[in-house]
């Protein structure tokens, strides 16, 4: 478990504003998660196979390596990292 203290100057507390930036970070990820989400369908349905099937057979060298496909896995990847960083901050919390 890692924790953070804050510190600041002002008189204000700094509990809302950091829970604001939280909230507001996680909708921007949550986009960009729809985004990359709808890419990879887009691919799935240009070559008729599942993402997961496609990493796999890829892996493999079934695949001869394009630009599009070097795409898709970077979409693929990037998907898992925007998961990951969501899912990190929906479990921070505050202590009291």
């Amino acid at each position: 478990m890692t924790q953070l203290t804050l510190v600041s100057t002002h008189q204000r507390s700094l509990k809302p504003l950091i829970e604001a930036a939280l909230i507001n970070e996680q909708r921007l990820l949550q986009a960009g998660i729809q985004r990359t989400e709808q890419r990879l369908r887009e691919f799935e349905a240009e070559h008729q196979i599942p993402t997961e099937t496609f990493i796999c057979r890829y892996e493999n060298d079934e695949f001869e390596e394009t630009l599009g496909f070097v795409e898709w896995i970077g979409e693929y990847r990037l998907l898992k990292q925007l998961r990951e960083k969501v899912d990190v901050l929906r479990e921070i919390k505050f202590a009291d």
